[in-house]
């Protein structure tokens, strides 16, 4: 049996989704407050002593044009991934919210390795469809990431297990005078402008200073940011979350001058410096593309997280439960042509900015 979290217990659900090992920071209430544009609803499901084990945050947002909505529970569910019981109650609460907000589809991208086929295989038996892999950034949230296993272990020993390549740029970086700094609302606007560089010089949308700066409030003491300055001026910035054990490296920007000077090879161990500082399980570099072949365009992102010595990971991707199977089809179908136009309007945006 179900319940939805109300403000009684929305102390008790966070805590529950903080202590869990499968918790994530995108099925916290206050990951929820930074998409101000989506509503949040979350359900639990107790045991017999009375305590949470397992819930579900999803965001809701209404389909432009038409009396529908979407739900989405980024890395949801949280619990024991092979409890049937829980799992079912789980897409029950799901299916309750869904027809209070004439949702037409949920869709969740769990943090579960695509190794766990019993996990899909529970999850198809209730009903769910598992979206075909494939090796670009087509889901929500990358199927592909580097992770890297710190626990237990000291800065000195994960920096031994780094490639050579890999130490060698951070201590270049220090030595000609790269300083890394922990930043606040001050550094918001230049990190946001170097995000912009970033994302015109590698053709990808990005996000603007505002969400930056909500995002650091609303997550409080979960989220950092850092920024790399050379000669005097910011060069290169990050922003990272923590929450649970896990420490994720959210966003990065780096400008096109300076690039030379390695900053961002030293934001990343100032980064899983935080994680151990923590007592974190793993530091994760979140996304990279599943194609591995040198001619792939974004060769050198898999090739700059692999030399910190993470472990290559697939999730095992999106699941949808739909519950209006008509609207399903014509929305998703809009959708799709939305989002390529939109990412040829970025292109032609920023075409002269490279």
């Amino acid at each position: 049996m179900f319940e939805v979290v109300t403000d009684q217990t929305l102390d008790e659900y966070e805590q529950f989704n903080l202590s869990h090992p499968n918790g994530h920071f995108l099925q916290s209430h206050q990951w929820a407050l930074v998409k101000q544009q989506w509503q949040w609803q979350a359900v639990v499901v107790r045991g017999d002593d009375g305590a949470i084990k397992g819930s579900l945050s999803m965001l809701i947002r209404g389909v432009p044009g038409l009396p529908y909505t979407i739900m989405y529970a980024g890395r949801g569910p949280v619990c024991d991934y092979h409890d049937e019981a829980t799992l079912a109650a789980l897409t029950d609460g799901a299916k309750e919210v869904a027809r209070r907000h004439r949702a037409y589809v949920l869709s969740m991208d769990p943090d579960v390795p695509i190794t766990d086929t019993e996990f899909a295989g529970l999850m198809r038996g209730l009903g769910y469809s598992q979206k075909a892999a494939t090796k670009d950034f087509d889901d929500v949230q990358p199927r592909f990431v580097f992770r890297l296993d710190i626990e237990g272990k000291t800065a000195d020993e994960i920096f031994a297990g780094f490639s050579q390549k890999c130490r060698y740029n951070i201590r270049l970086a220090s030595k000609k005078g790269v300083t890394v700094r922990l930043a606040g609302d001050e550094s918001v606007d230049a990190f946001a402008a170097i995000m912009k560089e970033t994302g015109a010089r590698d053709n990808f949308i990005v996000r603007s200073a505002p969400y930056f700066r909500r995002l650091l409030e609303c997550m409080g003491d979960h989220a950092r940011l850092y920024m790399a300055d050379f000669e005097g001026r910011p060069i290169a910035g990050t922003l990272a979350v923590y929450y649970g054990d896990k420490v994720w490296y959210l966003y990065g920007a780096s400008a096109n001058e300076a690039r030379n000077v390695m900053p961002n090879y030293l934001l990343q161990w100032q980064m899983i410096q935080w994680a151990v500082e923590e007592g974190c399980r793993i530091y994760d570099f979140r996304g990279v593309s599943g194609d591995l072949s040198e001619t792939n365009p974004l060769y050198g992102l898999y090739r700059f997280k692999k030399g910190f010595g993470g472990d290559f990971t697939e999730f095992a991707g999106l699941f949808n439960y739909v519950f209006r199977p008509v609207a399903d089809v014509l929305i998703e179908k809009g959708l799709k042509t939305f989002r390529g136009a939109r990412a040829k309007l970025f292109q032609l945006r920023n075409r002269g900015a490279k």
